[in-house]
């Protein structure tokens, strides 16, 4: 029996970025688009080109391979042609292979907010699509309030969809903009839409104020339509919108919609869900939530009791899918009962390949678990934990070691008598025993750090000449000013690979200087795999 392919379109860049507290820089997209993009989704929405520097330049070009690039912004002003509004130019001549619309469908809205009548919303719909279409792009059309703007006025509603679909789109959504919907009318509605228009061109977009995102999609779904919308761990305004991380492996793992739908993730790709969600969240910076529906770290966790006896016996008699299914790991009383699995897939990512029985990999796994009880997480900085591992397996080379380095910053007055920060780190490093120091100033100490270290590291200094820092964040891991503080940098070269190390300390200098030590170590790690001398773990 063949299955209906449900296609996932991730807005966690452009919707989720209306979040209260977060701003994505330009680094932050490019780094969770490739996150999107790992995972499998069949559209990534980058957010409103024109509207502001950051997307402006995300759109200068294409950002992603597989997935739909998809720019997002307003239909055509009344008054005036598609051909001759900015903002739908903007659209159309970006890099973006599909082009999403936000339409009001709600006569309320049409009236109070665009100050137009109905009919000139409708034109100002049909000519935007047209010219989208017209220019080459696949064409996407939000349809905002759409629940709402159904109980008011249904027959103005199903309109818009005809409008849109008749103009040449190739996705009609149906957005609860409010978040207000209940389940039941979900259904309903959009049983009320399928008169007009088939469910492999509908679309939903569910926000989160009642709680019911989630299952507010999934009742879509059944109904018939067949695109899902979302955000990475339910980001987005107000209380967030329907979350993918929950929604993807519900439909890949239960058989009620396995068994009837077919998405663009596959099992393997499913196991590095936990992994992705926490390496978002520490993007973030901030901590994920431990009772997240399967990623979170209590999700398949369990006090010693009648639960975790019978847990022992058998895994199902307390779980709905396998951890591991998820990348995830069972936690019962004060022991792991998993773990390894895991531990190998990632191991693997880095061409090191080690047997379930080994001793090594029980002593690499107490080592991440004492040093990650310590505040260090390797879900977002898998370079560290590529060092870590060929530390603990004995498989790293010893390219370099720093003998001591200091940061100074000193405020003063320059000539002119203006006051100025002035910030200069000195590293001594030693390479094949010769003692190398470098002196360097830069915009803060990290920087001057970075400077410093990169500035002559002998006979390596080659190789990491395409070595660049692109991001540093910091978190506090406990209240007050001298709490424990995680560092976490991201790096690139010039083959276009990024990485990120992490750095752990009381002391924030020292915890950046860890995971810019670990930076350059990491690229070396990569020279030498290129040079093809790195010793092959057996």
């Amino acid at each position: 029996m063949s299955k209906d392919r449900l296609y996932l379109f991730d807005t966690t860049l452009r919707d989720g970025a209306q979040t209260a507290g977060i701003e994505f820089s330009l680094e932050d997209k490019i780094s969770i688009c490739r996150l999107l993009e790992e995972l499998g989704v069949d559209y990534v929405e980058g957010g409103y080109p024109g509207a502001n520097p950051v997307d402006t330049e995300f759109f200068e070009t294409k950002r992603t391979g597989k997935a739909k690039f998809t720019a997002f912004g307003m239909t055509k002003r009344a008054g005036r042609s598609a051909a001759n509004d900015p903002g739908v130019q903007a659209l159309v001549n970006s890099a973006a292979d599909a082009t999403c619309f936000v339409a009001k469908t709600w006569d309320h809205q049409v009236s109070v907010a665009l100050e137009i009548t109905l009919e000139e919303n409708l034109d100002n719909l049909r000519d935007t699509v047209a010219n989208a279409v017209a220019s080459g792009k696949e064409a996407l059309v939000d349809c905002e309030h759409f629940f709402d703007g159904f109980k008011a006025n249904p027959d103005y509603a199903l309109s818009c969809v005809r409008t849109a679909l008749d103009a040449g789109a190739r996705w009609v959504v149906l957005c609860d903009t409010n978040g207000g919907t209940m389940p039941s009318e979900v259904t309903a509605t959009v049983n009320s839409v399928l008169t007009i228009a088939p469910g492999s061109r509908l679309g939903i977009h569910a926000h989160d104020d009642t709680g019911q995102a989630v299952a507010n999609t999934l009742a879509a779904v059944d109904a018939g339509v067949r695109q899902v919308q979302g955000t990475l761990n339910g980001i987005g305004e107000r209380c967030g919108n329907a979350n993918l991380v929950t929604l993807i492996p519900t439909l890949v793992l239960k058989p009620y919609y396995a068994e009837r739908f077919e998405t663009g993730i596959d099992a393997t790709r499913l196991t590095r869900l936990t992994q992705l969600s926490r390496a978002f969240d520490d993007r973030l910076n901030r901590a994920p939530a431990r009772q997240a529906p399967y990623v979170g770290a209590s999700a398949f966790a369990t006090k010693a009791g009648i639960h975790a006896s019978a847990l022992l016996k058998d895994f199902s008699t307390y779980e709905h899918v396998p951890p591991e299914s998820v990348g995830n790991e069972r936690s019962i009383m004060v022991s792991q009962q998993a773990g390894k699995s895991n531990l190998l897939t990632a191991l693997a990512r880095h061409g090191i390949e080690l047997a379930k029985d080994d001793r090594r990999l029980e002593k690499l796994l107490s080592t991440v678990k004492e040093r990650e009880s310590r505040g260090y997480s390797y879900d977002g900085a898998d370079a560290s934990f590529a060092i870590l591992a060929h530390e603990v397996l004995g498989t790293l080379p010893s390219f370099f070691t720093v003998e001591n380095y200091r940061a100074s910053v000193e405020r003063r007055h320059n000539a002119r008598g203006e006051e100025i920060s002035v910030t200069e780190a000195v590293v001594k490093i030693r390479v094949e025993g010769e003692l190398l120091m470098s002196v360097a100033e830069g915009n803060g100490p990290v920087n001057a750090l970075d400077l410093a270290m990169r500035k002559d590291l002998g006979k390596y200094s080659s190789r990491i000449e395409d070595l660049e820092l692109v991001d540093f964040k910091v978190r506090i891991l406990d209240g007050g000013t001298g709490a424990v503080t995680r560092v976490l940098v991201e790096s690139r070269d010039g083959s276009g690979e990024r990485w990120f190390t992490i750095g752990v300390s009381p002391n924030i200098i020292d915890a950046s200087f860890e995971a810019l030590y670990e930076s350059i170590t990491y690229k070396l790690l990569k020279t030498e795999a290129a040079l093809g001398t790195t010793e092959k773990v057996a």
